[in-house]
């Protein structure tokens, strides 16, 4: 198993199928707003109800694992520090500090920031925890794609280059917190089973994001039981996204598998043009270069590893 998700084909499809999962969300959180009927100044709501998501998540991942490995899977000793440490960056820190922040800035900028975590993820894997060498191919690779996320995200009216501390600066703080649980589940998932890890770190951030939200004062309902489909589903993309993006990144280095980030605000786009009917946001040819941009990117990041590796 370990060599067959090393194997490049292998790699851009299954990160794929995550980002696209991930880009699923974009609308699929609108959507979820609207029907569980969150205004979009709700902020607490808005961390309640993710928080509701992702403890949703954490139960399902634990179930699929237990199930495929026909045991119940638990943290043993220092495996529920690390799941917990895991969840602080990846979940909590994450989740509330970027959707207080997109409360206060602009969404087109705040996807911008958010494909930056691509850049710090390496940054924070290579200059941080040493754990691969910062080459010229990954970071070239990385301004072309970041290039992509740009113009994917301009609209017809611009957009001001202001930034704020409570908006800008928390989601920017948010791309860090994710860069930091990229290699921490890095780190122990060496040792520790990825699914599992992945499971327990959606269900304890979870839970704290549930408390943080309903002591700010977020209360919400499910109206119907499409909404509830709609938050199961939303449910279901996470962990699945999560717990494949996991095992990728046990068996892969961090640059490897994080560049395909690039690839999720343009499934958002795409699948926010069809669901929302947003097509109107972005035209097709603006829509097909950020596409190119993006892929030579991941091609020219992995280029170098092809030739030093054989992958």
């Amino acid at each position: 198993m370990s060599e067959y998700l090393k194997k490049t084909w292998v790699v851009c499809l299954l990160a794929s199928i995550s980002c696209f999962l991930w880009g699923s969300a974009f609308p699929g959180v609108k959507i979820g707003y609207e029907w569980f009927q969150i205004a979009s100044g709700e902020t607490a709501a808005q961390i309640l109800f993710a928080g509701c998501r992702f403890f949703l998540a954490g139960i399902l991942v634990i179930l699929f694992g237990s199930f495929t490995s026909g045991k119940f899977l638990k943290p043993a000793g220092a495996e529920w520090k690390h799941a917990a440490l895991i969840s602080l960056f990846q979940t909590i820190l994450q989740y509330i500090l970027f959707y207080i922040g997109l409360a206060n800035t602009a969404g087109t900028k705040a996807s911008i920031i958010v494909g930056s975590n691509v850049f710090i993820a390496i940054l924070t894997a290579s200059l941080i925890f040493r754990q691969e060498k910062l080459t010229r191919e990954k970071m070239l690779g990385c301004v072309i794609g970041f290039a992509g996320v740009v113009l994917i995200n301009l609209t017809p009216g611009g957009m001001v280059l202001t930034m704020s501390f409570g908006g800008e600066g928390l989601v920017l703080l948010s791309t860090v917190a994710y860069a930091f649980s990229s290699v921490i589940m890095k780190k122990y998932s060496k040792t520790d089973n990825p699914v599992m890890l992945s499971g327990y770190q959606f269900f304890i951030g979870g839970i704290v994001m549930m408390v943080v939200g309903f002591g700010m004062g977020g209360r919400i309902t499910v109206p119907s039981p499409k909404a509830a489909l709609m938050l199961l589903y939303l449910a279901f993309a996470s962990a699945m996204a999560y717990t494949i993006w996991s095992q990728l990144l046990k068996y892969n280095p961090v640059s490897r598998v994080a560049v395909f980030c690039f690839m999720t605000p343009v499934f958002g786009v795409i699948l926010s043009a069809v669901l929302l009917h947003e097509s109107e946001q972005i035209s097709l040819v603006q829509g097909a270069v950020a596409l190119i941009l993006i892929t030579a990117g991941i091609v020219i990041s992995h280029w170098e590893r092809k030739n030093l590796d054989g992958h």
